[in-house]
C-alpha cells in the first residue's frame, strides 16, 4: 500500500476535528458520554439500513427503520447505569420499556404497510440489535463500571478502548503504507499482515505506557489484555464492515468524515472491540 500524502493530510485534518468532538463527549461527564454514543448509535443504524438496502436490492420502510432503532436504543439505555438520572428518574430503569413499546409499534406498522415482506432482510436488520445496539450498550456499561461517582475510574476503560483503536488504526496504516507487502484479506485489499501486526504491537505498547504508567487504574496484565483484545477484535470488526460494503458495492458506508467515511467506517472496529473487552472484564474483573 503506497503512502499517499494528500490522503494522509485529509485523514489527519478530519481526525483532529473528530478527536476534539469525541474527547469532549468522552471526558466531560456521563451525560455528554451518553449523548455522544446515542448520536453514534442512530448514525450507525441509518448507514446499516442503507447498506442492507443495497445488498438486498430493496427498500426498507421508514417505520421499520424507526422501530428497530428505538428498540435498539432501549437495549442501549438499559446498560447505562445509575449515573444518568434526573430528579431520581433513572433512565436505565424507566426509559427502556416505553422505548421498546414504541419500537415494536412502529415495527408492526412498517411491516403491515410493506407490500412484500422480505424475511431475510428483516432478519439481517434484527441482527443490528446485536451488532450495533448491544455493543454500544456495553460501552455505556463500561462507562458506568464501579463507583459511578468516581469519574477517574469511570473514564479509564472507555478511553483505553478508544485510544487502543485509534492507535491501532493509525499505526496499521502507517506501517502498512511503508512496509506492507503481504495482503491480509481479499475483503480489504489495502490491509497487509505487516500493517496489522505492527498496529497491534504498537497499540499494546502505547496503551500500556499511557494507561498503566501514567494512569494507574488496572494492572499491567489487564491493560495488555484490554489493548490486545481491542486491537485484534477491532481488526475483525473492520473486516466485517468491509465485507458489508463489498456486498453493497460501495466504498464508504457514509460521507460524514472526509477521508474516513461514515459512522460505521469510523466505529466498525470499536463495535467489535467493546463487546470482547466487556466480556473479558465481566469474566476476569467483575
Amino acid at each position: 500500500m503506497a503512502f499517499n500524502l494528500k490522503t494522509f493530510q485529509t485523514r489527519t485534518l478530519t481526525a483532529i476535528v473528530f478527536a476534539a468532538v469525541m474527547l469532549t463527549g468522552l471526558l466531560w461527564n456521563h451525560w455528554s458520554f451518553f449523548i455522544l454514543f446515542s448520536i453514534i448509535h442512530f448514525g450507525c443504524w441509518w448507514e446499516y439500513f442503507n447498506l442492507l438496502e443495497k445488498i438486498h436490492h430493496t427498500s426498507i420502510h421508514r417505520y421499520i427503520r424507526l422501530g428497530f432503532m428505538l428498540t435498539g436504543f432501549a437495549i442501549m439505555v438499559w446498560f447505562s447505569g445509575p449515573a444518568l438520572a434526573i430528579n431520581n428518574y433513572h433512565l436505565n430503569e424507566n426509559f427502556p420499556f416505553p422505548l421498546s413499546v414504541s419500537g415494536i409499534v412502529f415495527l408492526a406498522m412498517g411491516i403491515f404497510q410493506t407490500r412484500q415482506i422480505h424475511l431475510k432482510v428483516l432478519a439481517a436488520a434484527a441482527s443490528g440489535l446485536l451488532y450495533i445496539s448491544l455493543c454500544w450498550g456495553f460501552m455505556l456499561a463500561l462507562r458506568a463500571w464501579g463507583d459511578f461517582e468516581n469519574e477517574f475510574w469511570n473514564k479509564a476503560i472507555p478511553l483505553g478502548l478508544v485510544f487502543s483503536i485509534w492507535v491501532n488504526d493509525t499505526m496499521a496504516y502507517m506501517v502498512g503504507s511503508f512496509f506492507g507487502k503481504k495482503q491480509l484479506s481479499k475483503i480489504s485489499p489495502k490491509k497487509t499482515w505487516e500493517g496489522t501486526i505492527g498496529g497491534i504491537i504498537l497499540a499494546v505498547v502505547m496503551i500500556v505506557f499511557v494507561f498503566y504508567f501514567l494512569w494507574d487504574v488496572f494492572s499491567m496484565k489487564d491493560w495488555v489484555a484490554i489493548s490486545l483484545i481491542a486491537a485484534i477484535a477491532g481488526t475483525f470488526g473492520d473486516l466485517f464492515e468491509s465485507k458489508l460494503k463489498r456486498m453493497a458495492g460501495v466504498k464508504d458506508s457514509g460521507g460524514l468524515l472526509p477521508g474516513h467515511g461514515g459512522f460505521l467506517d469510523r466505529f466498525d472496529s470499536l463495535l467489535f472491540a467493546t463487546s470482547f473487552v466487556w466480556v473479558y472484564l465481566k469474566i476476569i474483573l467483575w
